[in-house]
């Protein structure tokens, strides 16, 4: 017999196999020897109360029967070398790595080309930009196998749950590497250590099944005729035909935008958030969040979720990183833009968070600065493009501020909500370095006043939060894309160009590693329907 249980236990208890097992027996009204075994379903911490912290589990115990250990959603992976139905992928992201798998399954030939390198070669190049201040344009923490997540720590947990089956995203990382805890946990995460060996098993499967990925394959122009996409040119001068082509390339793409806007296919502004990243000791986080002094030790380092309205502007915590390391996330030489990653164990001792302002078309169509940056740059006009403009705009102010280099411009929190200079700073993960500066010269005005006042409120629900402990850092500026690149309701493909499918984070229809893989199955299943 198979009984679904939930129960309400110490940290301690969920941490000890006996004790956990006695529980269940005794939910389950037998003697202990009859649970076979168990599997957990979901797990969650409840810390609302200021006496006890709790953790909540969903489980399937197995009563006098044999035990079934979780079983994975199985792979229905295909030999695809003699297909004759090839589709390009551009980008090896989640959206484009788990289209390929799915194409895979559905007995198509993935050609994935990736404009950066593969996961060990990238290492190299972010090492370059957290010691010696390089940037190179093709390879960083947004260009490479795996994305944008594959650096920046492998946070799982999304609500898009009409979009697509998220066990099954889950349970193919699994398949892959990822340790099983995530299909259960609340919000799982896979941690930076450890995303990358699933990227390159994801890959070496691939090309196994007859898939091609190639890396250092920049994609510059669409092969388009009678209004049908047949392949694509590459940096290099090759073209490559395809049945299709998956555009899967990131919300940090800005050649691509250009590309589409040059060739007068249809593009949007989509409204998307910017700001800064706070980094506060983690024990401070732990105390605040758990109610006691020091965390107890079978807890994981605390993690926290904001969200607030100021004078109706949006103001929330973006990418939460417990235990983590702020990382320099810029694309280009002249621009400080920062992210955020936690190892698997969350053992750093900073915790550091995003904080973003929405910004609409309304926001930046009269200002001013935007205006004349975009006539000094002679960047191309129209409403499409503002919010690229913008985000551009606010990152190289950014690399003045912080004096030339990859080192950021940061303020103390306190100095930052009340107006003061920052005389010295505490100490931060962001390996290039922090400088005081003044963030009002990097942050439009709407933007920073609407953090001051989401600050002094988070303050109030996070007794301890507003602190000069914490330490604000320019610019968190890579939260989505600002550009959407439209595409047809029941058919995915752009409303101009037949076989063209915009998919994934860059093209607006993902804000993450799983909405992303869900929307790249989507996208595969469609072109395999057609």
């Amino acid at each position: 017999m198979q009984q679904k249980i939930s129960l309400r236990v110490l940290p301690s208890e969920a941490a000890d196999e006996a004790s956990l097992l006695n529980i269940v027996a005794k939910a389950c009204a037998v003697k202990q020897a009859e649970i076979t075994g168990y599997n957990i379903l979901k797990k969650s911490i409840d810390a609302r109360s200021r006496s006890q912290v709790w953790v909540n589990l969903t489980l399937q115990a197995f009563i006098n029967e044999p035990f079934q250990p979780h079983a994975l959603l199985p792979l229905y992976l295909q030999d695809v070398h003699g297909a004759t139905k090839k589709v390009v992928v551009i980008g090896a992201g989640p959206a484009g790595l788990f289209a390929a798998i799915r194409l895979i399954e559905l007995g198509i030939q993935p050609i994935v080309l990736e404009r950066g390198k593969d996961v060990r070669s990238r290492r190299r190049d972010l090492a370059a930009m957290n010691k010696e201040g390089i940037v190179n344009a093709e390879s960083n923490y947004c260009f490479g196998e795996g994305g944008a997540g594959t650096y920046s720590d492998g946070k799982l947990y999304t609500r898009s749950n009409k979009r697509g089956d998220i066990q099954r995203i889950l349970s193919i990382l699994v398949h892959f590497g990822a340790a099983k805890k995530i299909l259960y946990e609340a919000h799982p995460h896979i941690g930076t250590n450890k995303l990358p060996h699933i990227m390159v098993a994801m890959r070496e499967k691939i090309i196994a099944c007859g898939g091609q990925v190639c890396f250092e394959k920049k994609v510059t122009d669409f092969i388009i005729a009678d209004d049908t996409c047949t392949g694509v040119v590459t940096g290099d001068g090759e073209r490559i035909d395809a049945d299709a082509v998956i555009l899967a390339t990131g919300h940090s793409a800005r050649d691509i935008f250009y590309l589409f806007h040059q060739r007068k296919l249809a593009i949007e502004f989509k409204p998307f958030a910017l700001g800064v990243r706070i980094e506060h000791p983690q024990t401070l986080i732990d105390s605040i969040q758990y109610h006691a002094p020091q965390r107890g030790e079978h807890l994981p380092p605390a993690s926290y979720s904001l969200v607030q309205q100021v004078e109706q502007k949006g103001v929330f915590s973006f990418c939460m990183c417990p235990g983590g390391i702020i990382a320099p996330a810029a694309t280009a030489p002249g621009e400080i833009v920062v992210n955020g990653w936690s190892p698997s164990k969350r053992n750093n001792p900073f915790a550091n968070s995003g904080m973003v302002v929405t910004a609409d078309y309304a926001d930046l169509q009269d200002l001013q600065d935007l205006k004349t940056f975009i006539k000094q740059k002679e960047l191309p006009k129209g409403k499409e493009l503002l919010g690229l403009h913008f985000q551009q705009m606010v990152e190289q102010q950014a690399f003045v501020a912080g004096g030339g280099s990859l080192v950021a411009p940061a303020q103390r929190m306190e100095d930052f909500v009340n107006n003061r200079a920052t005389a010295s700073l505490p100490d931060c993960s962001y390996l290039p370095g922090i400088t005081p500066a003044d963030l009002r010269s990097v942050l439009p005005a709407f933007i920073h006043k609407s953090l001051q006042g989401g600050f002094k409120e988070f303050g109030k629900k996070m007794r301890g939060y507003l602190t000069n402990e914490a330490v604000v850092v320019a610019t968190e500026s890579r939260t989505s894309s600002p550009v959407r690149i439209p595409r047809d309701a029941d058919t995915l493909q752009h409303p101009q160009i037949a076989n063209l499918y915009p998919c994934g984070e860059g093209a607006g229809y993902a804000g993450g590693i799983v909405s992303a893989a869900m929307d790249g199955e989507r996208v595969a299943a469609m072109i395999a329907a057609i």
